[in-house]
């Protein structure tokens, strides 16, 4: 599967988190938007991995329980979130509409927490961390092939370094 379609999911689930998250500055709050964008985040996250996974076309489905129960049957780690998955759910179409739900300052605040429980869910963060250091790689070996640097072996060792460090 091309790496940029599969970080083209968790992007957008980044996206929406970050969407939620910038949300809540403003007054007053539209606390169905910010919890409709945490379920979008968390199923964007969730369909990334299944993509990372192989699944093509990930199910054009809201149900992130459904979701999650899918990502378990390649990774176990997916129990930890299955209650965010669950109270995400109930955000994907409801708040869409006048008086479907009473949300609370709470229920925001839950919803954005939960969303981030999904996007750093240890399986979740091992394929985002393995798409990225195969962008990093491609692009090293790109800037050989064209020139840009001449001894790859170099580049390599100066990559994998930032990588170890965390500046990449």
């Amino acid at each position: 599967m091309e790496h940029e379609y599969i970080s083209e999911w968790f992007r957008f689930a980044d996206m929406d988190l970050l969407s939620a998250e910038r949300n809540t500055a403003f007054y007053p709050v539209h606390m169905q938007l910010v919890c409709y964008l945490c379920q979008q985040s968390a199923e964007k996250n969730l369909k990334g991995f299944l993509v990372y996974k192989g699944i093509v076309e990930p199910p054009k489905i809201h149900n992130l329980d459904t979701l999650c129960e899918m990502c378990s049957e390649y990774d176990e780690g997916f129990s930890e979130i299955k209650r965010a998955c669950v109270i995400l759910t109930r955000y994907g179409v409801q708040p869409r509409y006048p008086h479907e739900m009473e949300i609370s300052e709470y229920d925001m605040k839950t919803a954005i927490d939960y969303a981030r429980q999904v996007r750093d869910c240890i399986p979740i963060q091992e394929a985002r961390q393995e798409l990225e250091t195969s962008r990093i790689l491609a692009e090293a070996e790109d800037d050989v092939k064209n020139g840009r640097v001449h001894d790859f072996n170099d580049v390599m060792h100066e990559t994998r370094e930032d990588i170890e460090d965390g500046k990449l």
